[in-house]
């Protein structure tokens, strides 16, 4: 990223706004579809490695000793500094986001607003198993003419799998549009559980109560408002997910960037790739796309496919178990939801397009009181048979950064990420959050673009890890400081505040310090992070726990020494092993330019070459029903990488070639893989139950957007799927297919 430094004079930082503004241009003239990275490297304004081109009035270091660093595509290199608080750098190149008087810890954290459940019937027209291809007039803005209104491909290649087998119970219906007021907030917990927030009254659009609105072009979310949206589903319920797109269909009415078409993926949904949010699978305003997720354990097909280990099964509502085929120990709890929209990724996730699903089942069923022998009884609360939120709290952070005016910024012109300058925790800056004396259970997610987490508490007392991703883990871990957390990586802990008086005050404390966002520049100490001497503004304490009383009945949760053990996978052979390198000077094989992208960053399959993103390319095709093992390598020190691999789960087998370096909070079941720098991981998987099109791609999605993302497929197990898949091409007049541009040798 491009710091300023923190004692630069008035003129430094006019030349610095300025250059600013020149490359925001040309980040809207991007974002609008009206030049190409490919233009901007004709033109000189950006090197070849994709890094910001060293010109005046664009660059604001070119000729200025003051210049704390520089930029780079390539991950070679890059610049150190400041990302400051209300006066010092930096990531935008100019002084830090103001603060306009808010101070930190001087308002409430507002729980997640819980989305309703509906009956299917409640939804027009009403789903279909293939895309539902009814005509529509399209806006003079999108080409005119007519196409569909739901934007899923058509035809028996993208109809929901198992539609009949798994037909949806529940409904969810959103719409994704720009910011305004909540007047329908919803957070499934008395008022008291939260900071006292009366939900009769409406949610404002911005950051901090002393700060202005956020305007419509800038933010988009679910719904069109705050807090982040939560869904609660429930193994053996299957969900339908209506997402109406009602951005504008102009598509430069975005505040400067983002790009108005979208794809939600279910992060690490279990479920049919037609429901996965593959990224060329998007859909145009005014259009919806029907999600249609199963809800099944891992394995239903072939393990306890008669249902009757009640480990495998669900809540029923009355304080018994559903049970479902499957196998229990591929149960998961803690999953999100964000736009995965090609190339825009990033932009649109920081745009506020994200929320998080947590799912119940019979081991971690939501009621900490309920003891049936096999619910593990987690903190959570006990009025309702599951689901219960009391003492079960998800948080989403997130780093941001504003301009001069407290309107939303963002600045794609280093290529290594985005780093923003203030933290957020469920898109408000630095709150409190009021806790009993009890335990507590805190769904942890990275939502950042590049920014990597470090976590303590202000105290140094210890917090109990109890999951990793999607995952519990086999053991509960205690920590007094967590690991690195890559970016949609999730953290599932315990924190027990009965150790506290009432009236006594902890912080959470971030201890990544980042220069760029390239990688973790250092893990501070608590004491440095605390001591506000950081040059990033991110590092430090940034969200508050206040006790303020003891809990009106006694605590009933528990954290127990086992939780859910990992699948035994000795005795499945191993079909295939591949090897995926991550890495810079990507080459791009192909000229589509609606499938492919050309940036800096790309992946090596086996010994291919170092490939850029082309979603028309199938890069690698495993068996259904057999198991694999993959070499995931970092092939440079100068950043990091949390990989993330679509669909399926798998366990961590070696870190830098030892069983002994993966640590005991990464022993569990995982879909981030954060290889570090330099660093290598063996995993494993297995191929199952269901079939399409999936992606691996980088995290960072800086990284993703620019080329760090490939195609691979399941899609051998017989009718409607066809070897290999045609690749959809959407419009705003319908979707078209064609033939794979590429098809990697021995995929």
């Amino acid at each position: 990223m491009l710091y300023l430094s923190k004692n630069a004079s008035a003129q430094e930082v006019r030349e610095a706004e300025r250059a600013r503004r020149h490359r925001l241009e040309i980040v809207e003239a991007l974002s609008h579809g009206k030049v190409s990275r490919r233009e901007l490297i004709k033109w000189g304004l950006l090197t070849a490695g994709g890094g910001l081109a060293a010109i005046h009035g664009l660059n604001p270091f070119v000729g200025k000793a003051w210049g704390k660093g520089g930029s780079s595509g390539s991950g070679s290199s890059g610049s150190s500094g400041s990302s400051g608080s209300g006066s010092s750098g930096s990531p935008t190149g100019v002084a830090g986001s103001p603060l306009f008087g808010a101070l930190p810890f001087s308002q409430p954290m507002p729980r997640m607003d819980v989305l309703p459940r509906r009956p299917v019937s409640s939804l027009s027209p009403a789903p279909t198993a293939e895309a539902n291809t009814t005509l529509r007039a399209v806006p003079a803005s999108l080409g005119g003419g007519f196409g569909p209104i739901e934007g899923r491909p058509p035809g028996p290649i993208w109809a929901h799998q198992s539609w009949l087998d798994h037909y949806p119970k529940v409904a969810y219906e959103i719409a994704t549009g720009g910011i305004s007021h909540n007047l329908v907030y919803n957070p499934d917990v008395p008022s008291r559980l939260n900071c006292g927030i009366d939900p009769a009254n409406e949610v404002a659009c911005y950051f901090h109560p002393t700060m202005p609105d956020q305007i419509t072009t800038k933010l988009w979310t679910f719904n069109g408002t705050f807090p982040p949206k939560l869904i609660l589903a429930r193994y053996g319920e299957a969900v339908l997910l209506r997402h109406h797109n009602n951005l504008s269909a102009d598509v430069t009415q975005n505040g400067g960037f983002g790009r108005h078409t979208l794809s939600t993926h279910e992060h690490n949904g279990h479920h049919g790739a037609e429901n996965d949010g593959f990224t060329g699978a998007f859909f145009y305003p005014g259009q919806f796309y029907d999600y249609h997720y199963p809800f099944v354990l891992a394995g239903f097909r072939s393990i306890n496919t008669a249902a009757t280990d009640r480990r495998a099964g669900a809540p029923d509502g009355a304080g018994g178990i559903t049970k479902v085929p499957g196998d229990w120990h591929e149960t998961m709890s803690t999953h999100w939801f964000h736009d995965h929209m090609f190339s825009f990724t990033s932009q649109n996730v920081y745009k506020g397009v994200a929320g998080m699903l947590n799912i119940y089942s019979a081991l971690d069923r939501g009621n900490e009181a309920l003891n049936d022998g096999v619910n593990l009884r987690l903190p959570s609360g006990s009025a309702k048979d599951w689901g219960n939120l009391d003492y079960d709290v998800n948080l989403m952070l997130a780093d941001k950064a504003w301009d001069r005016d407290g309107q939303l910024l963002f600045d794609i012109f280093n290529l290594d990420g985005f780093i923003g300058d203030q933290m957020t925790v469920n898109c408000v800056y630095k709150p409190y959050f009021e806790v009993e004396r009890r335990k507590y259970r805190f769904r942890l997610l990275n939502a950042s673009v590049s920014r990597f987490f470090k976590l303590a508490m202000s105290d140094g007392s210890p917090m109990i890890q109890i999951g990793n991703d999607g995952n519990l883990l086999p053991r509960p871990v205690v920590l007094t400081q967590l690991d690195e957390m890559g970016i949609a990586e999730r953290y599932d802990i315990v924190i027990d505040f009965s150790r506290y008086s009432v009236g006594a005050r902890v912080q959470m404390v971030n201890l990544a310090e980042h220069d760029d966002g390239k990688r973790v520049a250092h893990d501070l100490s608590l004491g440095e992070a605390l001591s506000g001497q950081s040059r990033d503004g991110a590092v430090g304490s940034f969200l508050e726990f206040r006790i303020v009383r003891d809990p009106p009945t006694p605590d009933l949760s528990q954290v127990p020494a086992v939780m859910i053990p990992n699948p035994d996978l000795s005795k499945i052979p191993v079909a295939r092993e591949r090897t995926f390198t991550l890495g810079d000077g990507a080459k791009q094989t192909t000229r589509n330019s609606v499938t492919g992208f050309t940036g800096p960053w790309g992946i090596r399959i086996d010994s291919s070459d170092m490939l850029a993103a082309d979603y028309g390319r199938v890069s690698a095709a495993p068996r259904a029903g057999t198991r694999e093992i993959w070499n995931l390598i970092n092939g440079g020190g100068g950043w990091d990488h949390p990989l993330h691999i679509h669909f399926e789960e798998g366990q961590i087998l070696e870190r830098d070639g030892s069983a002994s370096k993966v640590p005991a909070w990464e022993q569990g079941r995982k879909d981030v893989y954060r290889l570090r720098p330099a660093g290598k991981m063996k995993i494993t998987m297995q191929f199952r139950d269901w079939g399409g099109m999936f992606m691996e791609h980088c995290h960072n999605t800086v990284h993703e957007d620019n080329a760090m993302l490939l195609r691979w497929e399941i899609d051998d197990s017989g009718q409607p799927f066809l070897r290999p898949l045609p690749t959809p091409i959407p419009s705003p007049q319908g979707v078209t297919f064609q033939n794979p541009i590429e098809v990697l040798k021995n995929i």
